[in-house]
């Protein structure tokens, strides 16, 4: 079993792979002052209940693939797999880990690891080109070309930080339920900003996605545009521009570039 996890600001993301499956998957919060000693016990309590694995830290696990884009916690988890982990080969993307996907950016090295992990996985399953729209913290447009490169792409405020933020400086709006409402007119705060909220972001997808794949294909028409990331489905049946939702696309990336790697080690 390989067991792959995506640590993003805000979420975990840890999924179990057997062979080119997912068999099991668990979201979990990221918690930046968590020690190596209270994730491997986090582990433990996750992965003791499937019944694929054994009773004890490791048993069953092959291999692991991780990424972060919290630096203090991929330190700890680097510590996991040394300490529970020692017999294990493990992959954490970073500088030098061979990805296959050439990085054509100004500085290669302040990309995302999860966002070259994403595009790995993009060209993997339908080629290119392609944008690959990661619904997270922050909501990331990240584009590969024909040839398999990442290009480059764009960062945005993500759903729930919009949110938080209405709700901060707002002074008579409050944090609401990320939820579709019953129509775009609201009829009430709460539902006015839903539909604020949920239209607007689709409205967002489309006009940026539009954009990017004129500049990155002679055909618009011939980008593929994969949604990903927690919040996806809220957008999905609102963009017009989204041809595939992939869940676990970041962890499929991770399994890829774990069997790439792992005969380095």
């Amino acid at each position: 079993m390989l067991l792959t996890i995506d640590v993003g600001n805000t979420h975990t993301v840890l999924g179990l792979f057997d062979g080119e499956e997912i068999v099991e998957h668990w979201r979990i919060s990221t918690d930046a002052r968590r020690t190596a000693d209270e994730l491997a016990v986090l582990l433990q309590g996750l992965m003791g209940m499937h019944p694929l694995l054994g009773d004890e830290l490791g048993d069953g696990i092959d291999g692991i693939a991780i990424c972060a884009t919290v630096p203090s916690v991929l330190h700890e988890l680097r510590e996991v797999t040394r300490r529970y982990y020692g017999d294990v080969p493990a992959v954490l993307v970073e500088p030098g880990v061979k990805t296959g996907v050439p990085i054509l950016t100004d500085n290669p090295k302040e990309v995302g690891a999860d966002r070259i992990i994403n595009a790995v996985a993009a060209v993997d399953l339908y080629g290119g080109p392609a944008i690959v729209v990661d619904f997270g913290t922050a909501t990331t447009f990240d584009a590969v070309s024909a040839r398999g490169e990442y290009v480059g792409g764009v960062i945005a405020p993500g759903i729930e930080i919009s949110v938080e933020a209405l709700g901060v400086k707002g002074a008579q709006l409050r944090k609401i339920e990320v939820a579709r409402p019953r129509s775009v007119i609201g009829k009430n705060t709460v539902e006015a900003m839903q539909a604020g909220i949920v239209y607007g972001f689709a409205g967002q997808v489309d006009g940026v996605v539009s954009r990017m794949a004129r500049e990155l294909a002679d055909d618009p028409g011939d980008v593929t545009v994969i949604a990903t990331g927690g919040l996806a489905p809220m957008v999905l049946g609102e963009s017009s521009v989204i041809d595939e939702h992939e869940p676990w696309l970041t962890l499929i990336g991770l399994r890829l570039v774990y069997a790439r790697n792992v005969s380095r080690l």
